[in-house]
């Protein structure tokens, strides 16, 4: 056998490395499966209504689909996973768990880069080796252990046993260097999801379809027996005649079936009929013109950004997409931030787009007010617009939030009026002001059966003689002794000293104004708009004039604040949830508004406030304002003063502390002086050794100067607290993500 001096004697002729095997044939590489999402229906106007629109009884007639933007499609969107672990806050859409923490964990890129650099000198080493530039005693144990004739004689089993302890040396330098480069590690994280990935596709591609299975199949429709709605649905879902929109909208229709509200016999018609335009909101949209944030209305969120990758967020926050749902929204939030930090476009925005888009899935009644132009949507994206002081709005606002009892019309009234001053009156509450207002408003009902105009409410206030004669013989001609009684008391009140009628006709003058001379009537043309029909699931905006009206639209931010907290605790009906979105809540912040507030929770309800400065609110309620709230928010700029509210409430936690601790190494020995010296003219620095102390204490999660100073512009710090107790820290996040 021919051996090319390969296996001749060791001592007359250096071993020549077998040749090694090709390679095997490179397969090409298999491109990526990548559907394209298919083009959406450009979105179609949605004519207001002219009127508050009553809930109907039939389904309207089926629109054109309405689906805007470059969204995947209907059922990738209801086919992606969604995490049943994710805390409140995190965004449930696509998001997977991270492992647990393991504080040995060696970073991505320092641990590809010590592979490599272990990989490679492995390979110098077996090199250096197989020429035999390091000598070929590595190869005494093979001479060892095989016989001399086979060596002379070239036997093939000289041969096999070379390539066998060739491999052994080899194998025995990998798992050297392999241990020392943590090659294992590299396989488990980067190279074994790999193989699962392609593994678990390879299993779902040879899994045989089961359409009872498939959501867009509507298989809880098909367990209950509503074959014939369930293959109606799923023709519109293939057919692309359904959005995200239709899907919760008769997901909700659903829930009120199971809930025994209405008929199956009745759900299957309506659908059978419509399709996926069945159970349409009052006003026949099925979707918005435009939309500006990432909604998921199967889970109800909407994505305000993500959680920085930051030492200073929680592991598990890390990276994930941080989002608000009525969950969370029910227990209220608060955003403090400077102007141009990014509240509204960031935050309100999207809160009310997703409002607005659960409002036309039956779930929600949303109010959104801001000032003239705040951009906090278009008026086709709403139901009914009220624009206060234009001469073009087609709604007016209900001074007595749409009720017949004068003393709540007073005590409501009152708050708006005077709330901001309550601390200043005699008693500290406005209490006395609301039954001056009862004595005024309870006999005109009486007499006229309607409240006054603010033209004629500011009249009795000022106590006009004409004004309060009139209404006196009015009550005489109805025949109302108790009400007269109420209104005789008022006028011996009337110039008294601590009397607050000439405070409250003070304060009524600043909407007694020519801009305002339509509004607030009682007997004008406009259609007026109540807080009343929170029952509804109705999207309403309301714009306040800002401009020239500053002290004015605070009184009627308190107003619709105080109406609303009292309609949303008052309703019959709290099945939908009802959100109030004030843009900037300024001068608001009373304490009757507070208890409001915290009413809201217990009632389905929610409020979303922002603020400029915690200044904007009495410093008695600053604390108790950040308490009432379950969720909280600071964005970039907030001064020190305010960021000391937050990290006060936000509370501190046990984090582990490394102190280290460095000592310069002074020897004695001659040699070891100059090998010092030697490192000192080379590195710059004296030889130290390191002295390093763990131990764990007691420290704020966020403090007042890191909020002030540490976090970047566009970004924000967020905690929310569901309704169910689960609460979540301070996360960091990027909003502009």
């Amino acid at each position: 056998m021919d051996t090319e001096g390969t296996f001749d004697s060791r001592n007359t002729r250096r071993p020549t490395p077998p040749p090694i095997p090709p390679a095997p044939p490179r397969v090409p590489d298999r491109p990526p499966y990548a559907q394209p999402y298919p083009e959406q229906a450009p979105a179609t106007a949605m004519a207001r209504p002219t009127a508050p629109p009553p809930m109907p009884s039939a389904a309207p007639p089926t629109p054109s689909a309405t689906v805007s933007g470059a969204r995947p499609s209907f059922a990738a969107w209801l086919r992606a996973p969604r995490s049943e672990e994710a805390g409140p806050g995190v965004w449930r859409y696509g998001h997977k768990p991270k492992p647990p923490e393991d504080p040995e964990r060696i970073p991505g890129r320092r641990l590809i880069s010590g592979a490599l650099i272990a990989g490679l000198c492995g390979w110098l080493v077996w090199s250096l080796l197989w020429n035999g530039y390091l000598g070929w005693y590595w190869l005494w144990p093979l001479d060892l252990f095989t016989p001399d004739s086979w060596e002379r004689k070239g036997d093939r089993a000289y041969v096999v046993a070379a390539y066998i302890y060739y491999g052994i040396f080899a194998c025995a330098i990998a798992v050297l260097f392999g241990r020392v480069g943590h090659w294992g590690e590299v396989w488990r994280r980067y190279v074994t999801p790999l193989f699962r990935r392609a593994w678990d596709e390879t299993d779902a591609a040879a899994e045989p379809s089961r359409p009872e299975a498939d959501p867009v199949e509507w298989p809880h429709l098909r367990a209950a027996g509503a074959h014939g709605a369930a293959d109606r649905l799923a023709a519109d879902a293939r057919a692309g005649a359904m959005n995200d929109v239709d899907h919760a909208r008769i997901e909700h229709a659903w829930q009120s079936v199971r809930a025994g509200r209405n008929s199956l016999a009745a759900f299957t018609d309506t659908v059978l009929r419509h399709g996926a335009a069945s159970h349409g909101h009052p006003s026949g949209a099925r979707d918005l013109p435009a939309r500006t944030a990432e909604h998921d209305l199967l889970t109800r969120q909407v994505r305000l950004g993500t959680a920085l990758d930051d030492l200073r967020n929680p592991y598990q926050h890390r990276g994930a997409g941080l989002a608000l749902d009525p969950d969370v929204l029910g227990t209220s939030l608060l955003a403090v931030g400077p102007p141009g930090s990014g509240k509204t476009g960031r935050l309100v925005r999207p809160v009310v787009e997703s409002l607005c888009l659960q409002a036309l899935a039956g779930r929600v009644a949303v109010v959104a007010v801001g000032a003239a132009g705040a951009g906090l949507g278009t008026d086709e994206a709403f139901d009914v617009v009220v624009k206060i002081g234009r001469p073009d709005s087609v709604y007016d606002f209900d001074l007595y939030g749409g009720t017949t009892d004068p003393d709540e019309a007073a005590g409501i009234l009152a708050e708006a009026l005077i709330g901001d001053m309550a601390a200043s009156l005699p008693g500290g509450d406005s209490r006395r002001a609301a039954t001056a207002l009862a004595q005024l408003l309870g006999p005109y009902r009486a007499a006229h059966g309607r409240f006054p105009a603010v033209p004629e409410l500011r009249e009795l206030l000022d106590g006009a003689k004409t004004a309060v004669g009139a209404l006196r013989e009015a009550l005489e001609a109805a025949g109302e002794r108790a009400q007269a009684r109420e209104l005789e008391a008022r006028v011996r009140q009337s110039g008294a000293p601590g009397d607050v009628g000439a405070l409250l006709a003070d304060r009524i003058a600043l909407l007694d104004r020519p801009a305002f001379a339509d509004f607030f009537d009682t007997t004008g043309d406009r259609r007026p708009f109540s807080l009343r029909a929170l029952e509804h699931p109705l999207r309403v905006r309301i714009d306040l004039p800002e401009r020239g009206h500053a002290e004015a639209s605070r009184m009627l931010a308190r107003l619709v604040l105080a109406q609303f907290t009292e309609c949303a605790v008052g309703r019959a009906d709290r099945s939908l949830f009802a959100c109030l979105v004030l843009d900037d809540a300024s001068h608001t912040i009373t304490p009757e508004a507070l208890r409001g507030i915290q009413r809201l929770r217990a009632a389905h309800a929610g409020a979303v406030l922002t603020l400029r400065t915690l200044d904007d609110v009495p410093e008695a309620l600053r604390s108790a304002l950040l308490g009432a709230v379950g969720c909280r928010m600071a964005c970039a700029g907030v001064t020190t003063w305010d960021g000391a509210r937050f990290a006060e409430v936000w509370g501190t936690e046990w984090v582990e502390t490394r102190d280290v601790t460095d000592r310069q190494i002074i020897s004695d020995e001659p040699f070891t002086k100059v090998l010092h010296f030697i490192r000192k003219v080379v590195t710059g620095k004296a030889v130290t050794t390191q002295s390093v102390t763990v131990r764990k204490v007691e420290r704020e999660r966020w403090s007042a100067s890191e909020l002030a100073h540490s976090v970047p512009a566009g970004h924000a710090v967020l905690s929310v607290t569901s309704v169910r107790g689960e609460g979540g820290p301070p996360v960091l996040v990027d909003l502009r993500g």
